[in-house]
Order: C-alpha cells, then structure tokens, then sequence
C-alpha cells in the first residue's frame, strides 16, 4: 500500500535542482572551489533530508500497514527492502 508522498518533498527536489543548475554555473564561471564544495555539501543534506522523511513515510505506511494487515510475507519483504537499502547504502 503505497501512502500519498508529502508534496514538500517535490517542492525540496525543485530547490535541490535549482541548486545542483547553480553549482553548474559556478564551474563555468571558475568559482572558488571552497565556495563549490559548500554547496554541494548543502545539496547533499538536502538529499539526505528527502531520504530520511521518505524513509518514515515508508515505515509509518508501507511497513505499518504490512504488519497490521497480518501478511506475514508482506512485511517480511518490506523489513527485507529495508535490509537492502541498508546494506548498499552502508558500504
């Protein structure tokens, strides 16, 4: 069951994408490199940012639900998709 995503999180994507243009044109315009690295460190935060509150959607909605329906093999995959994300994410 997947749950409504909150429509923020296309509005952050938008400004993530706008940042992401802006990182362009300071490398064509031969920005300090100090200055490039800070936003992309901001650009990274705000993916992060993203991930963690898809991540709770997932698990309040998608797992919650897994569980409470009584699908034994239905939650057991979600915590397995889980475990993989995880795990590729972790190396």
């Amino acid at each position: 069951m997947a749950a409504p995503h909150d429509p923020k999180l296309l509005q952050r994507l938008a400004r993530i994408q706008g940042q992401v243009g802006g990182i362009a044109r300071m490398i064509e315009e031969d920005r300090y490199c100090i200055d490039i690295l800070t936003q992309l460190q901001a650009i990274k935060a705000a993916l992060r940012k993203v991930e963690d509150e898809l991540l709770k959607n997932h698990s309040s909605h998608c797992v919650a639900h897994a569980i409470q329906s009584g699908d034994v093999k239905d939650a057991r995959q979600k915590f397995a998709e889980l475990v993989d994300l995880f795990s590729k994410t972790s190396r």
